[in-house]
């Protein structure tokens, strides 16, 4: 019974002491965590208190810009639309409008500008609208030549056969002044980067001039159905001229491309972009062109 008695004892003395130091821990764990740095992630909001929101693109803004071209100016039937009035009704009008004439020429100009436009931002879409404007430093060409076909001509009597030995000679100039373009853009935030496309609508300015010249002379044939020798006779000849010059003649066209833009600063925007513009016939001459721009804006 004695030694029940202090087993009994000791058992109680060591649960207490076990109660006492786990009180003692708990007490310090405690003190520990309260002089712990306040983290984001002890209260339930890392997220929060780590994430970089995106750059606002919201706005309006108004910038400059300076660009490289390169064009392609298509002669090739510059003169059709007055030979085919020249030779109208002739046996030679169908022929001589479709001859391609003059080359296509390729050149490329230096331009400067300004730009103005609104976005608006939808969470990490951009939407927005724009006015571009480009003045061309000297984008212009011209072409001139002449070629010499023989045409069959209208249908002869009997023995005969009329041909005609025509020359057609022409040329044509064009400068690209200047042009603006009125376009929507799509892009995506990207943090202070934002890449877009665009597309809509160009109209330029241009001086345009040309002039074609129709030669011919038609023979007539005549084959001697006895000896079967043909001889050659002049049966008439004629030259025609016509030519003209448009300054500041307007055209029309489509536009379209890619760039992306930087936020240096909250208001400071730097660009870069790649742009085609495509323009409506100018007396029957096609413009096209590729401008390569860096430029730099204020948002608002």
């Amino acid at each position: 019974m004695i030694m029940a008695k202090s087993s009994s004892s000791i058992w109680s003395v060591a649960m207490r002491g076990l109660l006492l130091a786990a009180a003692m821990l708990g007490t310090a764990s405690a003190a520990h965590a309260a002089d712990m740095p306040d983290l984001p992630i002890l209260r339930g909001s890392f997220d929060d208190g780590l994430s970089k929101s995106s750059h606002n693109w919201d706005g309006f803004y108004v910038g400059g810009q300076f660009g490289f071209a390169t064009s392609e100016i298509n002669f090739s039937h510059a003169p059709k639309s007055m030979t085919d009035f020249m030779l109208r009704d002739s046996v030679l009008q169908a022929p001589v409008g479709g001859w391609s004439l003059l080359p296509k020429n390729h050149v490329q100009a230096t331009g400067f500008g300004a730009y103005v436009g609104r976005n608006w931002q939808y969470y990490d879409a951009v939407m927005g609208v724009e006015a571009n404007y480009s003045y061309m430093n000297n984008l212009a060409s011209s072409a001139s030549d002449s070629m010499t076909r023989l045409v069959p001509g209208e249908t002869a009597p009997t023995n005969h056969l009329y041909t005609y030995n025509t020359t057609l000679g022409g040329g044509a100039a064009l400068q690209l002044k200047d042009y603006a373009t009125f376009r929507g853009r799509v892009g995506w935030s990207g943090g202070d980067f934002m890449p877009y496309a665009f597309g809509g609508l160009a109209v330029g300015r241009a001086d345009v001039s040309r002039f074609a010249t129709v030669s011919y002379v038609k023979y007539d044939d005549f084959t001697d159905p006895i000896t079967g020798v043909t001889t050659r006779s002049v049966a008439g000849a004629g030259t025609m001229s016509q030519s003209e010059r448009r300054a500041n003649s307007f055209i029309y066209g489509w536009t379209g491309g890619i760039g992306i833009e930087y936020a240096l600063l909250d208001c400071v925007i730097l660009r870069g972009e790649w742009e085609h513009v495509g323009f409506s016939n100018a007396k029957d001459i096609s413009v096209n062109l590729n401008n390569f721009r860096l430029g730099a804006g204020y948002k608002f």
